[in-house]
């Protein structure tokens, strides 16, 4: 990863996967379902392979994989990631993407969650040993805390900081028993641990330790799996206060996985984060749009903290074709800084590939075809024949032309610099 000119173009294909129906509108945020993909996968994978990209993060349906506790069924994940392999695009695969199979009561907190998603990792490396090597033990813990134990939005709903850090505790703990998994099946596999980042900031003084306290628990679950929480970890007294015990963290000291490369989930709109007072003095946390400074920004504190190669695993920006333009020609530019600065940024994914349907969905009354968000190098654009229609942009040709450059757009890699030591 680290040789100068390695870098690695990928797209996705947004697999929100959430099956617990809202109580009030009955509906669930299946997003293969949504955009029509499960009707589409050839063609969907077709578009992956006209990028000419060499690998692509892919995620499967757990849900219809494993629709009860006895009953696997392979058909989706073997027609999509053999006919990924046929194209030759190497899929990263996304094994949890928010939801699980409904008949998990509980959800993340079922006290054999650890068990049953190492299971069901290990049975899918198992078919795809020497084949497929990189896996996603689970896209974006952090976020699915925060939807499932702190709004209380998801399964098992919990709406507080101890109901977070519940959460946190058993995502992260059955990351680590998915790691385990993958591995005993092929050394070979490559976990790719993928959250959201952020980055929060502050002009007010009253509000400097907030920010520094919600900028540690971005690193929250990194830090679990990686066994970097004991006594001198700043969020210590903080777990401790919201409901975990010293038990807890033990284990993952006693079970640490290696992180052998990073995946940043950024976007423009929505990762910077500014701590402020409104005008009737309370409270409020406002997402200014960013520019390219957030990459540089966050990749120096992911390499100093953790010295791996870092990717950018979801990047995009929303609206008109020309921001999504110039965020990609922005984006872009951010990663060639940070190679030239010895930081081993060695991949770069735009996502989603396609228009995605908003979370809002699931507890609206609008159709689908109301709940797009122009994200993708194309567009899903309805007509009279075809609500799902896949329409091509000209930032289908820019990122070709990226792709083909190679590291060409990027830059090689001067050297890796030394990582700082991490503040613990």
């Amino acid at each position: 990863m680290s040789a100068p000119d390695a870098f690695w173009w990928s797209t996705g294909i947004e697999d929100t996967f959430i099956t617990a129906p809202h109580p009030v509108t009955g509906r669930t945020l299946d997003e293969y379902e949504l955009t029509g993909h499960y009707d589409r996968w050839r063609e969907d994978l077709g578009l992956i392979a006209e990028l000419g990209v060499p690998c692509a993060r892919y995620g499967v349906p757990w849900h219809h994989i494993q629709p009860e506790p006895n009953i696997w069924d392979w058909t989706f994940p073997d027609e999509t990631l053999e006919r990924l392999l046929d194209l030759g695009v190497d899929p990263q695969v996304d094994l949890v993407h928010y939801g699980l199979p409904a008949w998990i009561e509980g959800a993340f907190l079922h006290p054999d969650y650890p068990k049953l998603v190492a299971e069901y990792a290990g049975r899918l490396a198992e078919r795809f040993k020497g084949r497929i090597t990189w896996y996603t033990p689970l896209n974006e813990p952090r976020i699915t805390g925060w939807y499932c134990g702190r709004l209380g939005w998801w399964p098992p709903f919990r709406r507080s900081w101890p109901g977070f850090v519940a959460l946190m505790l058993a995502i992260a703990k059955g990351m680590v028993e998915t790691v385990k998994a993958l591995e005993s099946v092929d050394p070979e596999i490559v976990p790719y641990f993928v959250d959201a980042t952020d980055l929060f900031d502050t002009d007010d003084p009253a509000f400097d330790d907030e920010a520094r306290r919600r900028q540690e628990i971005v690193f929250l679950a990194l830090d679990l799996v990686a066994g970097r929480i004991d006594e001198r970890h700043l969020l210590l007294p903080w777990l401790l206060k919201n409901g975990a015990r010293e038990a807890d963290l033990v284990y993952f000291l006693d079970n640490a996985v290696g992180v052998p490369v990073i995946g940043m989930n950024l976007y423009p709109m929505f990762t910077q984060k500014k701590l402020l007072r409104d005008a009737g003095g309370r409270f409020r946390i406002r997402m200014p749009y960013a520019g390219g400074d957030l990459i540089t920004r966050l990749g120096r504190l992911y390499y100093a903290r953790y010295g791996a190669p870092l990717m950018i695993s979801e990047t995009a920006s929303m609206g008109s074709l020309r921001r999504r333009l110039d965020w990609l020609g922005r984006s872009v530019a951010a990663t060639r800084q940070l190679r030239t600065e010895g930081i081993p940024l060695v991949g770069y994914t735009w996502w989603p590939m396609f228009s995605l349907v908003t979370w809002a969905y699931r507890q609206g009354r609008r159709p689908v075809t109301e709940h797009l968000a122009t994200m993708g190098l194309w567009d899903i654009l309805p007509d009279e024949v075809d609500p799902l229609r896949r329409v091509r942009t000209s930032a289908v040709d820019a990122y070709q032309q990226l792709v083909r450059g190679g590291a060409e757009a990027v830059g090689l890699l001067l050297g890796a610099a030394p990582p700082v030591a991490a503040i613990r």
